[in-house]
């Protein structure tokens, strides 16, 4: 039985604009692979408290979605990684093969979500591109600008190499060679006991998912065939 893929989208994004409009869930529906693919809280058709504090429950909420499925193999990418690697180390075993996308050293020492979060409450000026294209984002229904700014305040759980060490299943890592944000990759490499990393040239982070190589990767790891 092939096994069941979890999907996780990053932040500012959501199942549909990640999977749906990308291609990833009619070639894996044509892989005949069941796929788990919520809006993680704060984005697209989910709830999107206000409260920082709620946001503590991200990954609780994603693994109750996993509850009697198995096997099932994950694929997360930026904030939708660090939710997937997180739920295997604090329940080992619910994943059999994990991809991480846009993910590296940021996931042990995380930027000021603040600027970001002013930015998209039209409070302040965003000068990364990354921070524009979250703005603009934020904004583009069904985002709500005030749930994402209160999802990037939310108590960050600190996350050390230590943390990790639950994960034993295989880890494939795919980061652009552009991306500055999850650079270096290699701690989170380290820290994996069974990882591999793929670079994909001439990415920055946002490109790492838009990109075709991004799915091929992954799809290769995991055992998808494309037809």
């Amino acid at each position: 039985m092939p096994a069941a893929i979890f999907l996780a989208h990053g932040f500012g994004s959501s199942s549909k604009a990640s999977w749906e409009r990308t291609g990833w869930l009619g070639l894996l529906a044509d892989a005949g692979r069941e796929v788990i693919a919520p809006d993680l809280l704060g984005h697209g058709e989910a709830a999107k408290p206000h409260d920082p504090e709620a946001y503590s429950a991200t990954e609780e909420l994603a693994f109750s979605r996993l509850q009697g499925i198995a096997p099932v193999d994950a694929v997360g990418f930026s904030m939708g990684a660090r939710v997937t690697l997180l739920i295997e180390a604090d329940h080992p075993g619910t994943f059999g093969r994990i991809v991480v996308g846009g993910l590296g050293n940021n996931l042990f020492s995380p930027h000021d979500p603040e600027p970001a979060a002013l930015a998209i409450e039209g409070k302040g000026e965003a000068t990364d591109p990354l921070v524009r294209a979250f703005a603009s984002a934020a904004s583009t229904p069904p985002n709500d600008p005030l749930a994402l700014a209160a999802c990037l305040r939310r108590a960050h759980r600190k996350v050390s190499p230590d943390d990790l060490a639950a994960v034993r299943c295989p880890v494939l890592i795919v980061v652009g060679d552009r991306d500055s944000v999850v650079q270096p990759v290699e701690p989170l490499a380290k820290a994996l006991v069974n990882s591999d990393i793929v670079t994909i040239p001439g990415v920055d982070h946002l490109g790492t998912m838009k990109g075709y190589n991004f799915l091929e990767a992954a799809f290769d790891f995991l055992g998808v065939e494309l037809g």
